[in-house]
């Protein structure tokens, strides 16, 4: 077992230190993506199973409810479950759950069938993020952990950009069902990678005695690797906990608003079927990876010139907030690709957030608790995306009944617009200085 040196001997000479914690991102960034590939696929398919089984807009968003319902539940599961059992099983565990859930969606032959089989694939992607954070804490100094977790959260926008251009070919050559159990079986094959690449630290055999040290160079960060994790219920008598959860509450739910209903706002607004090609999305979301990676490059630079983590984090986090505003203007753009520019700025501004609140919870907790406040504030993401699709549906189908369903895509820019800035404000209120939690 290798143990951190007080002093660790290569910290100036990168060159020297080692380079295979970045092979563990790469495992979070291919889980990440295959979780939105997964989750994409139903609303890429949104306008062939509405014909077949005749969904009107609010029966769509009850669907997007049982999975926001049950990821929600997932986060809080799995967090607890992750920080007890620790990653390399959790994960595991997770991915081999959601890829199952993915596939068994072809067999569903009722709207209530794909409303059980959706719920079953959001309780399992609930393990993702909080196994993700836990492992990018146990893997990456402070001044990294931003820009590996923009790394591996990109993977969601790279998601993204493939299912437009996959899931089309794939229903024109095959079927629906084809779309679900190729996506949801791709799983399977990093369950492989994963089991056989990954262990913790301080027991892998490719990891050099420099890296180790380096990666453990937060001296106020050193714990055992057998610490009990900490009961919820310390949790939640936390600033720093519902700072987490109001940051994540507020903001989750536009990105979910983006995730399944972006396909149906360009074919409302612009009469483009991006089912039949995806340009548009395929272009936006590769914007977003741009935005996670260098939003998490941004705090991790400010705080290698010297900047307090606290005040690097907030700084970036109040200007991603600001690029997110220009959304709202999304009302007077004429032509789709006007729309795609103002989307690409929003989807990237809400990476480069997301890559940042989630190192906030690894600076302000320690090891033992990351998994479980990552599961607490999900959850509140994942609650607040239960109840937005349920307004989205019942304001865009009270607009669809007058005519004018692009009325109803407006007023929600709106409320994508000043998301961010109400949950920075929230954010700073409950944790100005972001002080370690000392448990």
């Amino acid at each position: 077992m290798k143990t951190s040196q007080v002093e660790p001997r290569s910290l100036n000479k990168q060159n020297k230190v080692g380079n295979f914690r970045w092979v563990i991102v790469a495992l979070l960034f291919f889980a990440t993506t295959i979780s939105y590939l997964d989750r994409q696929v139903f609303a890429l398919l949104k306008p062939t199973l509405e014909k077949e089984f005749t969904w009107s807009e609010t029966d769509y968003s009850y669907l997007v409810m049982a999975f926001t319902a049950a990821y929600a539940t997932g986060l809080l599961v799995f967090g607890r479950i992750i920080d007890k059992i620790g990653t390399k099983i959790g994960y595991a565990v997770s991915v081999i759950w959601w890829s199952l859930a993915g596939v068994l969606t072809a067999t569903a032959t009722s709207t209530f069938g794909f409303g059980v089989f959706r719920a079953l694939l959001g309780l399992g992607e609930g393990g993702n993020f909080p196994a993700a954070i836990k492992t990018v804490a146990e893997w990456f100094p402070k001044k990294e952990r931003a820009f590996a977790t923009g790394l591996f959260n990109s993977g969601a926008n790279i998601g993204a950009v493939i299912t437009p251009i996959m899931v089309p070919w794939i229903l024109g050559v095959y079927s629906w069902k084809a779309a679900f159990i190729i996506t949801g079986g791709i799983g399977f094959v990093w369950f492989i990678l994963w089991w056989f690449l990954y262990y913790q630290p301080s027991k892998h055999k490719l990891l050099t005695q420099e890296e180790y040290d380096y990666i453990n160079s937060d001296v106020e960060e050193r714990q055992t690797e057998h610490e009990q994790p900490v009961k919820w219920i310390q949790l939640f008598g936390i600033r720093q906990t519902w700072a987490f959860v109001f940051g994540k509450l507020l903001t989750d739910p536009i990105w979910w608003f983006y995730l399944y209903w972006l396909p149906a706002y360009f074919n409302a607004s612009f009469n483009i079927d991006i089912s039949k090609g995806g340009l548009p999305l395929a272009t936006l979301y590769t914007f977003a990876s741009i935005g996670s990676i260098g939003g998490g490059y941004l705090s991790g630079y400010l705080i290698k010139k010297g900047w307090l983590v606290f005040k690097a984090r907030k700084t970036s986090m109040l200007f991603f907030a600001l690029c997110v505003v220009p959304i709202m203007a999304i009302q007077f753009t004429t032509n789709i690709w006007q729309a795609v520019a103002l989307l690409s700025l929003a989807t990237a501004a809400h990476q480069a957030w997301s890559a940042n609140i989630f190192t906030t919870a690894s600076d302000m907790f320690p090891k033992k608790a990351v998994s479980s406040v990552v599961g607490i504030g999900g959850m509140a993401g994942s609650l607040g995306g239960f109840v937005f699709p349920y307004i989205i549906g019942q304001l865009l189908d009270h607009y669809k009944a007058l005519g004018n369903i692009t009325t109803g895509y407006n007023i929600l820019f709106v409320i994508c617009g000043l998301a961010y800035l109400i949950a920075w404000g929230f954010m700073h209120l409950f944790a100005p200085k972001m002080e370690k939690v000392n448990i």
